[in-house]
């Protein structure tokens, strides 16, 4: 019995230190990941004032979006590339940032507002999403993003 209750502290101990643990809202990210963070807001940012140039200097030119609307679209031509989708609020809320050498996933949940001529316009919609960053030629880019409705949301 005591063996186990060793063991359980010591794995316990290890949880609690190992950085991937600490609060992704902690002032423990590192400047790669606070680096990441800052270009997901800026999407946002773009995104809200329409500024699809804007946008597409951090996308990658093969990136690819799994989109709400069950599509799978190259972004380039999408629905916000072609001014069909526009929003009055978009809160991104990240849960989890994950390094691996050269590419960086981010995964966690949104709530938007359509609106203009968008689908659901003036609907608050909840989603969960993942984006996909690779280093190309030493600048951060979007390579893949997937969005989906939480229903009943």
């Amino acid at each position: 019995m005591r063996l186990r209750a060793a063991s359980l502290f010591l794995v316990t101990s290890i949880v609690a230190f190992t950085p991937g643990a600490l609060s992704a809202q902690g002032p423990d990210q590192s400047p790669l990941e606070q680096q990441i963070r800052a270009l997901e807001q800026t999407q946002v940012d773009l995104l809200l004032r329409n500024d699809v140039a804007g946008m597409q200097r951090n996308w990658s030119k093969d990136y690819v979006v799994n989109n709400p609307f069950n599509q799978v679209v190259d972004a380039s031509a999408g629905p916000i590339r072609r001014g069909q989708l526009t929003y009055s609020s978009f809160v991104r809320d990240i849960e989890r940032v994950l390094v691996h050498d050269h590419t960086v996933v981010v995964m966690g949940s949104e709530t938007v507002v359509p609106s203009g001529q968008s689908a659901d316009a003036g609907k608050t919609i909840h989603r969960r999403f993942t984006d996909v960053w690779m280093n190309e030629d030493g600048h951060w880019l979007l390579i893949a993003r997937h969005a989906s409705v939480i229903c009943g949301g």
